[in-house]
């Protein structure tokens, strides 16, 4: 049995081991857990164009449970399928930003059963782009040094979200300068000291060639947490820049450990329902916004995580890219057809791998666990955000690394890259980085009397990204 595993997920061939695969499945669970406390925050507390909220109900937030019982239901099968079919280690949950866009652009436009059959008709196209082979040559077609600066960028990106998430960064609440280091310039609160010391036994791990690092790190951050609210009774912060509370869950064990899931929002959508709605311009436009985004996230998440885990070819590809994209844009349907919006890879994912995953193996275990957390929501929230997102600063130092691929004496590349790794987290956004590095690319080929070098492809996703930047007025325009 365990020779069979080990040859169908090249475990030996990748340098692994059974035991490093399900450490780093459990290593991605844990630093994306989050998703099924959060996407029901983002989701069930904005009412559609009708007045109504996602899960049925009058008020905000009665949704919440419904909703975070089928997040971790897609995110778990959905894990589990790129794990056995792409064999990469890459989980998949409801997209940050995509269920935001949704609750906020377009659920306000239209029912939440219209908003999410436009989710499954963007994964129906992005789908269709892959079996046609568009999504994977518009991938081929990058410079290899651009897929470097893609890595790098998500790198400096996931160390920004793990300090925004740990409350080590806020927000200032002025025009200059927008952020600080926590509250005031200073540091306060409980939990941003728990993330601290987190981090430097993280680091002090790491150093010391640990095996297991950042679980280890996690775990012991999660009991220092446990301490810690057991003697000072803090409360949490309810997303209150200004708080000194715990970020997202109060570390604490739960009366109750399992309960019922209730699934009541699979099926729930109305594919053409939102044209009737706003209209067919109008809707093309939302489709073509969410299927943008998920594009060239997914690619550059797919081309981070391999560049980490050491699995991309000389192309900056990563093994069975085809099959990923796949499964990641099967993904996007599913994620609207189950009411929670759309999936996508994730770039925690490059936790797990820093701590040893290489193959699907890893995606299972964190699949599964995403399965027994729709059983066990009451405990998964009750694990605060400060004893896990240690692990992306460390992963974004891991990613980071990568820089010196890049020929910064070139300026035809150097430019580029520079913007794709700036703009990422300075946006929030892994597309605003792509797209303003092949928009300048593209450009300075031009200036330079080089474009016949351009791939076709390159003309074409640049164009479709000046159309991305310019969607506001263009939809203003046309309707």
């Amino acid at each position: 049995m365990a020779t069979a595993v080990d040859s169908y997920f090249k475990i030996s061939q990748r340098g692994s081991s059974v035991g490093r695969e399900v450490r780093g499945g459990v290593v991605t669970f844990l630093t994306m857990a989050y998703i099924i406390v959060l996407n029901p925050i983002i989701l069930a507390g904005v009412p559609d164009v009708d007045g109504n909220f996602l899960g049925g109900g009058s008020e905000p937030g009665s949704g919440f449970a419904t909703i975070a019982a089928c997040t971790a239901l897609v995110a778990g099968a959905l894990s589990i399928a790129m794990g056995a079919i792409a064999n990469f280690p890459l989980a998949i949950a409801a997209g940050l930003g995509l269920n935001a866009f949704v609750a906020y652009s377009v659920a306000s436009q239209m029912t939440w059963a219209d908003a999410m059959g436009l989710v499954v008709l963007e994964g129906l196209v992005i789908l269709v782009l892959v079996l046609t082979g568009f999504r994977k040559a518009v991938f081929d077609a990058v410079p290899t040094q651009l897929k470097t600066a893609i890595a790098v960028g998500i790198g400096l990106f996931i160390t920004f979200i793990g300090l925004v998430d740990a409350g080590f960064v806020r927000t200032s609440g002025i025009p200059a300068p927008p952020v600080q280091l926590g509250i005031g310039n200073t540091l306060s609160g409980w939990p941003v000291l728990v993330f601290c010391i987190t981090l430097l036994v993280m680091f002090a791990l790491h150093a010391r060639k640990v095996p297991g690092a950042i679980l280890i790190g996690i775990v012991f951050g999660t009991i220092l947490a446990g301490i810690v609210q057991a003697i000072t009774d803090t409360p949490g912060g309810g997303g209150d820049p200004t708080s000194k509370g715990w970020n997202l869950n109060v570390p604490s064990w739960p009366d109750q450990v399992f309960q019922t899931p209730d699934f009541g929002l699979l099926g729930e959508f109305n594919l053409l329902g939102g044209f009737d709605r706003v209209g067919v311009v109008a809707a093309f436009l939302l489709v073509f916004s969410l299927l943008l985004a998920d594009f060239f996230d997914t690619m550059g998440t797919m081309t981070a995580v391999g560049a980490e885990a050491g699995l991309n070819d000389d192309e900056g590809t990563p093994p069975n890219a085809q099959r990923i994209l796949i499964v990641d844009s099967v993904a996007a349907a599913a994620g609207g057809a189950a009411g929670v919006s759309s999936n996508t890879s994730y770039i925690e994912s490059a936790a797990g791998v820093g701590d040893g995953a290489r193959t699907g193996l890893a995606s299972i275990v964190t699949g599964v666990l995403f399965l027994i957390s729709t059983l066990a929501a009451p405990l998964v929230q009750h694990i605060p955000s400060e004893a896990a997102v240690p692990a992306l600063v460390l992963v974004g130092f891991l990613m980071m690394t990568q820089v010196s691929g890049i020929d910064w004496d070139d300026v035809e590349i150097a430019l580029p890259a520079f913007l794709t790794i700036a703009l990422m987290p300075f946006t929030y956004s892994i597309t605003v980085g792509i797209g303003a590095g092949f928009v300048t690319y593209v450009l300075l080929k031009v200036v330079r009397g080089k474009a016949a070098e351009l791939h076709a492809l390159m003309w074409i996703v640049a164009g479709l990204f000046v159309i991305y930047f310019g969607i506001d007025p263009i939809t203003r325009w046309l309707t």
